[in-house]
């Protein structure tokens, strides 16, 4: 089971309903955040999430927007009796902005360890989480993120009597383990069938739309993209800013073959975004304006 929780919806600045845009994932005790704008800490904690078992946390970029809250964010993992090591990862030079943040948080009870992004696509795992970066169309660099949780194969017997694996390794084999044993390496693949559907989240903002985004939001359950504008007219501030429009999402929704959309980053212009929907869905019907703390619990197919 992995849940999410999309703690906020807005772009540029937070206001009185609406934080900044920031999503949370949690799976098999551990949780993933992607971005962490000013007053993120406030939404989970309205959310009733906790700050402890937060073990990876992604940035897209360096405007102020998705990353001033990380001081806050990393004290209240301190004040949680955090101590074990926390993952950051996100553009080249994030450990260098995250430690002139850590101005204000010098001293933790934590290590922070960074992996930077300098591939066009880079694959990371950890926690149970695979996750994969790829770099979309801003005005510096940006990065969106597609979170995945693989599910194996069922367990062959025949397939395992075929490729002689002894009884005694089949349950190990089974959980994921790689055993060698007399010389001889054995593999999950030896017992295990095709690999079943996993889940897959995509979350991509700050950015026109590209090819990177239709590949690897490809076949996601749930795409969360922004939406910085919703009329039609505004297209040329989109191209301008490097951002999107509701509709050019949608179009991204549906060429990528995705369950389900949820819109986010919203220009602080939009105080009613639903308004700009109908549109949205002639081009693809499964569209929801995102809400601060829209949440769901997504589960493996049986």
């Amino acid at each position: 089971m992995l849940d999410l929780c999309l703690l906020g919806t807005g772009g540029m600045m937070p206001l009185p309903y609406r934080w900044l845009t920031s999503l949370m994932l949690r799976y098999n005790g551990s949780s993933l955040l992607i971005d962490c704008g000013e007053g993120t800490q406030i939404s989970i904690r309205e959310k009733g999430w906790s700050f402890r078992p937060l073990d990876v946390i992604c940035i897209t970029h360096f405007h102020g927007d998705h990353i001033s809250g990380l001081p806050g964010i990393l004290l209240a993992m301190a004040n949680s009796d955090r101590t074990e090591p926390l993952l950051m990862i996100g553009p080249k030079g994030l450990s260098r902005v995250v430690n002139s943040l850590r101005v204000i948080a010098p001293e933790l009870p934590f290590k922070i360890e960074f992996i930077e992004l300098t591939e066009n696509e880079q694959h990371i795992e950890a926690c149970g989480y695979h996750i994969d970066a790829f770099k979309v169309n801003h005005k510096i660099t940006c990065y969106g993120y597609s979170i995945s949780i693989p599910r194996a194969g069922l367990f062959d017997v025949e397939k395992a009597k075929a490729n002689d694996v002894p009884l005694k390794l089949w349950n190990r084999l089974q959980k994921g383990e790689s055993i060698e044993l007399d010389g001889r390496v054995y593999e999950p693949s030896l017992v295990l069938g095709e690999p079943r559907k996993g889940l897959k989240v995509t979350y991509t903002t700050d950015t026109r739309p590209t090819d990177s985004i239709r590949k690897n939001a490809k076949n996601s359950d749930i795409f969360i993209c922004e939406g910085m504008y919703g009329e039609q007219g505004d297209i040329n501030n989109a191209v301008k800013y490097k951002h999107m429009t509701f509709e050019e999402a949608a179009g991204l929704a549906r060429d990528a073959e995705v369950r389900e959309l949820w819109l986010t980053h919203y220009s602080p212009a939009i105080n009613h975004p639903e308004i700009f929907m109908e549109n949205v869905r002639k081009i693809f019907a499964n569209a929801h304006a995102a809400k601060d703390r829209r949440s769901a619990e997504l589960n493996f197919e049986e």
